[in-house]
């Protein structure tokens, strides 16, 4: 097992990565700030873990009171609708202030039990058991919980930091390919930000990645996890450099919102966003071709697209980007590309050539 520590202070917690787990109650039990615990997973991950953790805990110490609620599976039931099942669950069990939540599911459950935390009581105790790989590189470190709302993506929200991440990499085995996918292209942001040396990494294990090589993922999670807690360190309110975070998310964003989210997994949306702000970035003169061509590369070498979906027009891109949660008083605010490996938080006002980067991404096929 692998440990790393958030450093916020009276916040800090501690992100353990390893094999098998959810089987090891001696890591949740000393988090725990009460004896009432509610286990929200949903319909696809519960079969699979919910006795698992459950009976662990229980087994460890018979006097918790452990429940369990379970949503509906997919970002289309990321709503404000669903998440009045946890509090009502909670309230009809009686749950005090000392309960805790424990999110067991992806990137939606995870957001969604920290958003119910966050606002149960005035705020209560909670830990995330990620069951995805993009919700252990990404979503289940740095407290951002929220929901979606029909005009946009996680606009109803807190940060609320949970006391404990959890990653066990055996959940993975069970993962859809097109899901494992979606986790590489976060991954793969933080090269793009921040990191070449991890960038090249990826660019050298990526065949060993997609097919599931238990060492490669726990090395490339604990180096993500690593690299977004030292920049929530810095910026856990978003801000500054936790922007830097949101690479290809204000393309992603619009992708998913026009689509209807779930069409797109959210990894395959960012994925595509990154390629579109790589290429934007090209057009500024900070990237060459070849450059934009070595980021396609990799997404490629991902099995992730670089194409913007047929149904999407210029329009449908520039009503969504307009309301993305970076920018501030209608000024459009971007994380573009200075070099690879160095991202930039831009206030970005050439729309001319930020129509042109849409409507080449929409026409053209970008095969290499």
């Amino acid at each position: 097992m692998q440990s790393l520590n958030l450093d916020l202070g009276e916040r800090s917690y501690s992100i353990h990565i390893g094999s098998n787990l959810l089987s090891q109650p001696s890591l949740i039990l000393p988090l725990l700030t009460g004896k009432q615990v509610l286990i929200v997973s949903n319909t696809q991950v519960a079969p699979l873990y919910l006795e698992q953790l459950s009976s662990s805990l229980s087994q460890a110490k018979p006097d918790l009171n452990v429940q369990t609620c379970i949503l509906p599976d997919g970002e289309a039931y990321k709503t404000l609708a669903t998440l009045e099942k946890i509090w009502d669950k909670l309230l009809n069990e009686g749950f005090n202030r000392k309960a805790t939540l424990i999110a067991l599911g992806g990137g939606v459950v995870g957001d969604m039990t920290g958003f119910a935390a966050a606002c149960y009581q005035r705020g209560i105790n909670f830990i995330q058991i990620p069951t995805t790989l993009l919700s252990q590189v990404d979503s289940s470190v740095g407290g951002k919980t929220g929901v979606n709302h029909p005009l946009g993506k996680n606009m109803l929200g807190a940060f609320w930091q949970p006391s404990l991440v959890l990653a066990d990499t055996q959940v993975l085995k069970t993962l859809p390919s097109r899901e494992l996918a979606a986790g590489i292209a976060e991954i793969i942001k933080y090269g793009l930000l921040g990191d070449l040396v991890f960038l090249e990494w990826l660019e050298n294990n990526m065949a060993g990645l997609i097919k599931g090589d238990s060492q490669l993922l726990a090395e490339a999670i604990a180096r993500s996890c690593q690299s977004k807690a030292d920049i929530v360190a810095e910026d856990e309110r978003e801000g500054g450099k936790r922007a830097l975070l949101n690479l290809g998310h204000t393309f992603g964003h619009a992708i998913e919102t026009e689509m209807g989210y779930g069409q797109w997994l959210h990894g395959e949306a960012v994925a595509c966003g990154m390629w579109l702000a790589a290429d934007l970035s090209r057009r500024l003169g900070w990237l060459t071709l070849a450059e934009v061509e070595r980021v396609e590369k990799i997404l490629l070498a991902a099995n992730l697209p670089v194409k913007p979906p047929e149904e999407m027009t210029l329009a449908s891109f520039l009503k969504h980007m307009a309301v993305d949660k970076k920018n501030i008083d209608g000024q459009l605010r971007l994380i573009l590309l200075k070099q690879l490996g160095q991202a930039e938080l831009v206030e970005f006002n050439k729309l001319p050539l930020l129509e042109e980067c849409i409507t080449d991404a929409l026409t053209k096929t970008h095969s290499l």
